[in-house]
């Protein structure tokens, strides 16, 4: 295998390791992801509920002031009573005293009904903030864990990328730009080996001069089908006894 070649199969494993790390990358990244999704939901939920308690709270309001205004009709009625001379009238009186009643009636009931409505939505307030502190600690633990993560993740591509350029600076420009023009399109699969007479990128056989070239490896060859470069694996020797 010629010096060029080598150093195309070791850029490309470099290559390969620095982009492995993605996938791990992104898992970090969605674990945080998932828990500030339960915190924001858990946050809404808790907004919704103190949004209801108002508007309960505004509704009991307006039926305070209702009653206040039928318990002023009703004082009045009673003195326009003692005045009253003629049945007609009497009746009248009466008709209106009953419904001033009726929605007093209704006043209430409501105002009891909101009130309880208001201390059930309240204890599910008091459920929800108890759950989103527990949601907010997970949180911060995942994020420091993401980190941790992350910041062992950068030490080793440093590693990584210093091995990147330092091979770079040893390596043919026009050999350089060959492997990146093909990394455009082909990814981690620019450089790939040769087993059972085929291409490991595109997994079609190559005839058998493109086979014997890379046998030798005596220059950079590309796959006739897909256009990788081609290299043939060494086989390490085993150790004698």
């Amino acid at each position: 295998m010629n010096k060029h070649l080598k150093e195309l199969v070791t850029l490309s494993t470099i290559d390969k390791d620095l982009d492995s790390f993605t996938p791990a990358i992104e898992a970090a990244r969605k674990k945080v992801e998932r828990e500030e999704k339960k915190v924001d939901a858990v946050r809404s939920r808790i907004e919704t509920l103190k949004s209801q308690i108002e508007e309960n709270e505004s509704k009991i309001a307006t039926y305070e002031e209702q009653i206040s205004t039928l318990s002023e009709q009703l004082n009045s009625i009673q003195k326009k009573g003692s005045e009253i001379s003629t049945e007609k009238e009497m009746k009248a009186l009466s008709i209106e005293e009953e419904i001033a009643r009726e929605k007093l009636t209704f006043a209430n009931e409501e105002i009891e009904r909101l009130h309880k409505v208001i201390e059930t939505k309240k204890a599910q307030l008091e459920e929800l903030e108890a759950e989103l502190e527990e949601l907010q600690k997970a949180l911060e633990s995942a994020k420091e864990e993401a980190n941790r993560e992350l910041e062992s993740i950068e030490k080793q591509k440093e590693g990584l990328y210093k091995a990147r350029e330092e091979i770079i600076r040893q390596m043919d420009q026009k050999v350089l730009s060959f492997y990146e023009k093909i990394r455009k399109w082909a990814g981690n699969s620019a450089v790939v080996p040769v087993q059972k007479q085929a291409c490991y990128g595109c997994y079609l056989k190559i005839s058998d001069k493109t086979y014997s070239d890379v046998i030798r490896g005596e220059e950079i060859v590309t796959c006739p089908h897909c256009g990788r470069i081609l290299y043939l694996e060494e086989v390490e020797e085993p150790a004698e006894a």
